[in-house]
C-alpha cells in the first residue's frame, strides 16, 4: 500500500519568519505536536515540534516572540506519496520522529504521522 491513501492533504504548515508563540498557538488549536516550516515560496525547509520549542524555552533570554527559525529542526526528513507504507514506517522509526512531510518536485503534497500509520496498521488487522 502507498502512503498516497493515507496522507492527510489538509496539512497545515508555518512560514520560517513567523514566531514560536504563533507556531505553539497554531499546533495547541489544532491539536498536533508538530508541523512543516516554509519558506516564502512554499518550500519546507524546516520542521518545528512542541519538544523541541519546550528544550528551547527553559534557556534565559528566549521567548516565544523569537522566529520559528530559530528552533526548528533544518534537517528535513521527507517521503514521496509513491512510498509504502512499511518503508515510511521504518523511516519514521529508524529516525525517531512523529510527523514527516511528503513531498513531491520541492512542494508538499500532504503530511504522515505515526498516528495515520497506527490507524492503518490497526484497521487492517481487525479486517482479517
Amino acid at each position: 500500500m502507498k502512503i498516497s491513501s493515507i496522507i492527510k492533504p489538509n496539512f497545515h504548515t508555518i512560514n520560517v519568519n513567523d514566531t514560536i508563540d504563533k507556531a505553539l498557538d497554531f499546533m495547541d488549536k489544532l491539536n498536533i505536536n508538530g508541523m512543516p516550516v516554509v519558506d516564502d515560496k512554499e518550500i519546507v525547509v524546516g520542521m518545528i515540534v512542541k519538544a523541541d520549542i519546550y528544550r528551547f524555552m527553559i534557556h534565559p533570554g528566549h521567548y516565544v516572540s523569537c522566529p520559528v527559525e530559530w528552533v526548528m529542526s533544518k534537517s528535513v526528513i521527507s517521503a514521496q506519496s509513491d512510498e509504502d507504507l512499511l518503508t515510511v514506517s521504518k523511516r519514521l522509526r529508524e529516525n525517531d520522529i512523529i510527523t514527516m512531510p511528503v513531498i513531491e518536485d520541492e512542494k508538499i503534497v500532504g503530511v504522515i504521522n505515526i498516528e495515520d500509520l497506527l490507524d492503518y496498521f490497526i484497521d487492517s488487522s481487525s479486517k482479517n
